[in-house]
C-alpha cells in the first residue's frame, strides 16, 4: 500500500509538471527584447498611479501637429531617459491642455481691448502648446550633458577593468554597478539586451540611437571597427580614453574662453553705470554749480 501510494504521488507530480509546462507561455528572445523596450519606454514606479489622458486633448494636439509626431515625441522621450509616467500620448494631452490654458490666460491678460485680447489669446495658445516640447527638450539636453560629462571617467574605469583581465561584458557590468547617472543606466540596458540575445554591436548601435553625444557615437564606432578588424579591445579602449580626456580638457578650455564674453554684458549693464555716477557725478555737480552761478 505504501509503494502504491508513493507511485501515485509521483504520477500526480509528473502530471502537474506537464500541465505547468504546457500552460506556461514560452518566452522567446524577441519577446524578451520587446519587453525590455516596453519597460524602458513606459517605466513606472511602484507607487505611481496611472491615469488615462483625455482623448479629446490628444485629438486637439494631433490635429495641430505634423504627421509622425508620436515617433518624434518617443525619440525625445528616449533622449530624456523616458521619465516615469510620461508617454507620447500624455505629452500630446499636455500640449492640448497647455493650448487651452495658455489661450485662456492670454485672453485674461489682454481683456482691456479687442486687439490685446486677440494678441494675448494667440500668444498664450502658442506658448502653452509648445511648453511641453520645450520642457521635454530641456530634459533631454540635460541628460545628454550628464552622459557627456560622465563618459571619460566611465571609459577610464572600463579600460582599467579590461586591462586587469576582465572581459568587455564584465567590465561594462562594473561600470554600471559602480557608477550612477544616465550613463550607468544605459550601460545596464546594453547588458540586458546582450544577455537576452542581441549581439554586442547591435546593443551598442541601439545605444547610439538613444543619445546625441558625439563622443559616445565615436566610441561605439571604434568598438565596432575593432571587432570587425580583430584589433584588441584593450588597445582601443586605451586610445579612446586618452582621446576623451583630451576632449574634456579642450571643452573646459572652450568654456573658460567664453567666460569674458558672458561677463561683458552684465558688466556693461550693471557695473559701468554705477562707476560713471561715482566718477563723473562730482564733476557734473561742480559744472552745474559754476554754470548756475554764471
Amino acid at each position: 500500500m505504501v509503494l502504491v501510494a508513493a507511485l501515485g504521488c509521483l504520477l500526480l507530480a509528473f502530471l502537474l509538471g506537464v500541465v505547468a509546462l504546457v500552460a506556461k507561455p514560452r518566452v522567446t528572445a524577441a519577446g524578451s527584447l520587446a519587453l525590455i523596450e516596453t519597460s524602458y519606454s513606459v517605466a513606472l514606479p511602484e507607487t505611481a498611479v496611472v491615469h488615462s489622458s483625455p482623448s479629446w486633448l490628444r485629438s486637439i494636439a494631433l490635429r495641430l501637429s505634423p504627421a509622425g509626431v508620436a515617433q518624434h515625441l518617443q525619440r525625445r522621450l528616449d533622449l530624456a531617459g523616458n521619465p516615469p509616467t510620461w508617454t507620447p500620448d500624455r505629452v500630446l494631452a499636455a500640449k492640448g491642455l497647455g493650448l487651452l490654458l495658455g489661450g485662456g490666460l492670454g485672453a485674461l491678460i489682454g481683456v482691456r481691448s479687442v486687439g490685446w485680447l486677440l494678441a494675448g489669446l494667440a500668444a498664450g495658445a502658442v506658448f502653452g502648446f509648445f511648453l511641453a516640447d520645450l520642457l521635454l527638450l530641456n530634459a533631454g539636453q540635460k541628460r545628454q550633458e550628464k552622459i557627456r560629462r560622465a563618459l571619460p571617467d566611465a571609459l577610464d574605469m572600463l579600460t582599467v577593468c579590461v586591462e586587469a583581465g576582465l572581459g568587455f561584458d564584465a567590465a561594462l557590468a562594473q561600470v554600471a554597478r559602480n557608477t550612477a547617472g544616465p550613463l550607468a543606466q544605459e550601460c545596464a540596458r546594453v547588458l540586458q539586451e546582450m544577455q537576452i540575445g542581441k549581439s554586442r554591436n547591435q546593443a551598442l548601435r541601439a545605444l547610439t540611437e538613444r543619445t546625441t553625444v558625439t563622443e559616445l557615437r565615436a566610441f561605439v564606432s571604434a568598438l565596432a571597427q575593432a571587432g570587425e578588424l580583430g584589433v584588441p579591445i584593450a588597445q582601443v579602449l586605451r586610445e579612446q580614453a586618452r582621446e576623451m580626456r583630451v576632449r574634456r580638457r579642450q571643452r573646459a578650455e572652450e568654456l573658460a574662453q567664453k567666460v569674458p564674453v558672458k561677463i561683458l554684458f552684465p558688466l556693461v549693464a550693471c557695473l559701468f553705470p554705477a562707476m560713471f555716477v561715482v566718477i563723473i557725478g562730482p564733476g557734473a555737480i561742480s559744472i552745474a554749480r559754476v554754470l548756475m552761478n554764471l
